[in-house]
């Protein structure tokens, strides 16, 4: 075969491989997936996914325990048997002392039934006891027992920590409810990172198959052109050169590709064996977002709102039990019931007597350096703090809001820019080529056209990247769907 021949023969090959290149083919196992298809499965069966459900839930019986303490209590406890063979003292009439051998049982049963008053931190109570005392030396059986008793045990003028509980408990249980959105939502972002990472990984690998195949196409037709003496040398091996930096570019592609593939696999819950082909998103959202209503929708639906009010009350709680726990400490105590005692069971509960017991008392700090004030002080301090980092936190929480908004109006405005520029370069390169399989172009001007291709390609990917993450940071900055309108 001539050169001639052999050149034509390469123009003719190139004519008709050139137009196939990029056009691969996907395995029938492969399974493609957009962006919502991924976020999907994330928050079905991801790891952060599963945590997150768990800790809702864990807060949950967290929030049923506080609410049990309101309720009343029913417990029954005891001692069956207590028995006992020892020796004991006794004291004699003379004033010595004598060990006596003593083989007894005092077996007991109480049954209860309590109340927390949530108002005034006190406790009422309701009860039932019998004891039963049987001297097996003397063979003597004995009961005691309280057939009722109604008794009322209230401090007074001292921190009640259960009225705080019920202002605090409920906003912590409300916080882990929202909570739990804004960790869903999260995982939303961090799929769609994931999706994006190979994606990105995946088109680097496309474009640099496609460079490859478009070197080596090019060095082939060089070849041809150096045999008719239309090519030096030396650029004949700058396309080979171009052929060798392809081929490692490839290889660099597939190890990032396979790095991403495993990390988003990993993400989802997908085996390492399931081929997946994602599909770019490019149909884009259309909405428009009012900085007003972003705010507010982000006070009403985010944890941190909730956040912020539970931190002041929990200062306000320990300035409370700062001085509840330091001042005049006053407790009262009455009972009010039946007693009786019998030599059988059935006789403690017929003609039993009325028993009542009341007793108050209190303790005052007279003299302890100065440490009360002290811890009222430092709890007053704790309060001022905690105000000012709330104002600064409450700040950036809106400031964070208008940032966002800001960055995702500019991320729009440069995506058509990209668009645009992506189909600019790909026109420019394809007239590149052709113009220097015509000899009109030189490999340098070819190979910064190929440059600008893949460089404005991946420019343009990235802005898509940057929208949906914008998108999804909204989305989580707000707990609100502004394609719908409605709250997350």
């Amino acid at each position: 075969m001539t050169p001639k021949m052999m050149f034509k023969t390469i123009l003719l090959y190139s004519g008709i491989l050139m137009p196939l290149l990029g056009k691969g083919q996907v395995n029938s196992d492969t399974v493609k997936l957009n962006l919502n298809d991924v976020i999907g499965i994330a928050k079905m069966h991801s790891t952060a996914a599963v945590q997150a459900a768990t800790i809702r839930e864990n807060q949950y019986w967290q929030y049923r325990t506080f609410k049990s303490n309101y309720n009343p209590q029913l417990t029954l406890d005891g001692t069956l048997p207590q028995f006992s063979k020892t020796n004991i003292p006794v004291i004699q009439p003379d004033g010595t002392v004598e060990f006596k051998p003593v083989i007894n049982d005092n077996s007991q049963v109480n049954l209860g039934l309590t109340q927390n008053i949530g108002l005034t931190g006190g406790q009422v109570f309701l009860g039932s006891n019998v004891l039963r005392f049987s001297d097996f030396d003397r063979k003597q059986t004995r009961y005691n027992g309280n057939p009722l008793i109604i008794g009322l045990n209230q401090p007074l003028f001292a921190f009640n920590s259960l009225s705080w509980d019920q202002k605090i408990e409920p906003l912590r249980y409300e916080e882990s409810q929202k909570k739990y959105k804004e960790d869903m939502e999260v995982v939303g972002r961090d799929a769609s990172e994931l999706f994006f990472g190979l994606l990105i990984a995946q088109i680097n690998k496309d474009i640099a198959l496609k460079n490859l195949l478009n070197n080596e196409t090019i060095y082939k037709i060089g070849e041809g052109k150096a045999a008719l003496g239309r090519l030096s040398k030396d650029e004949l091996l700058r396309l080979k050169l171009g052929v060798l930096n392809a081929r490692k570019a490839v290889a660099q592609a597939n190890v990032d590709a396979e790095t991403a593939d495993l990390q988003l696999k990993s993400f989802i819950g997908f085996s390492a064996g399931n081929q997946i082909q994602l599909i770019l998103p490019e149909d884009l959202l259309t909405f428009e977002v009012d900085a007003t209503t972003a705010v507010q929708q982000a006070k009403d639906n985010r944890q941190k709102s909730i956040e912020f009010k539970r931190a002041l009350l929990e200062a306000d709680k320990e300035v409370a039990k700062a001085r509840g726990e330091n001042g005049l400490k006053v407790n009262l105590f009455g009972t009010f019931g039946l007693t009786n005692v019998a030599d059988r069971l059935p006789g403690i509960y017929s003609n039993a007597k009325d028993q009542q017991e009341i007793r108050l008392g209190f303790q005052i700090p007279i003299l302890d350096w100065g440490r009360s004030a002290s811890r009222i002080k430092t709890a007053q301090s704790n309060r001022k703090l905690v105000a000012a980092t709330v104002k600064q936190a409450q700040i950036n929480f809106e400031q964070e809001i208008y940032t966002t908004l800001r960055q995702f109006s500019m991320i729009k405005e440069q995506m058509q820019t990209n668009s645009e520029a992506d189909l600019t370069a790909n026109q420019r390169y394809e007239i590149a080529k052709k113009r220097y399989l015509l000899n009109d172009l030189g490999i340098t001007d070819l190979n910064i056209a190929l440059q600008e291709k893949d460089q404005a390609r991946r420019d343009y990917i990235f802005s898509l990247k940057s929208f949906w993450n914008a998108y999804f940071n909204l989305r989580l900055l707000t707990l609100y769907d502004f394609t719908t309108n409605k709250k997350i």
